[in-house]
């Protein structure tokens, strides 16, 4: 019977599922390859070592859920339509929303991981920041905005990250931010 090699990409996958629900204590070879229906060898082929696997994990990380959002809203006509488009990729309930609490746990032992979140965290602060300035904010206005959004956005997915999804809840955030970026006090 010939050996069955899961692809690069399906190791990420379910790499990312695992390490989004259970974090690093996820991520075991043999249980992640019984899952793939291959031998663990094929991790191996791919990765070498778990610690490039991991490193693997968080490029696949950012590539989804920070580089292909700004391509995606990038890709709408105006400054409305760029913002809609951010709340409603970043606003998702899916499995895998865990995985940056996960990481951040992890990444208290390892300062070079701290050291890459603290960037993915100020390139996504300052391109909140450029859609809010595009939405005809002043820069600085446009920072602190940016940064309650980003502690907002964090609060939101804690609060419902166990529960079912309404399907309103988009809505929601969009009249609750609405309803901040009016209000001056």
């Amino acid at each position: 019977m010939p050996k069955v090699v899961a692809q690069k990409k399906d190791w990420l996958k379910l790499g990312y599922l695992l390490f989004s629900k259970e974090g690093i204590k996820g991520i075991v070879v043999e249980n992640m390859a019984k899952t793939l229906n291959c031998n663990k060898s094929s991790f191996y082929w791919h990765f070498k070592s778990r610690a490039i696997f991991l490193q693997a994990l968080i490029d696949y990380w950012i590539q989804t859920e920070t580089n292909q959002i700004i391509e995606l809203v990038e890709a709408q006509k105006t400054p409305q339509k760029k913002y809609h488009k951010f709340i409603e990729l970043v606003f998702q309930h899916d499995p895998y929303l865990e995985f940056i609490f996960h990481l951040k746990r992890y990444a208290r032992e390892h300062p070079k991981i701290q050291k890459l979140i603290e960037e993915v965290d100020q390139k996504r602060l300052d391109y909140t920041t450029g859609i809010f300035q595009e939405l005809g904010f002043p820069k600085k206005e446009s920072r602190r905005i940016a940064s309650i959004f980003y502690k907002y956005l964090i609060g939101f997915h804690e609060i419902y990250r166990e529960k079912a999804a309404d399907k309103k809840y988009q809505k929601l955030v969009k009249e609750e931010l609405a309803y901040i970026l009016k209000r001056k006090i």
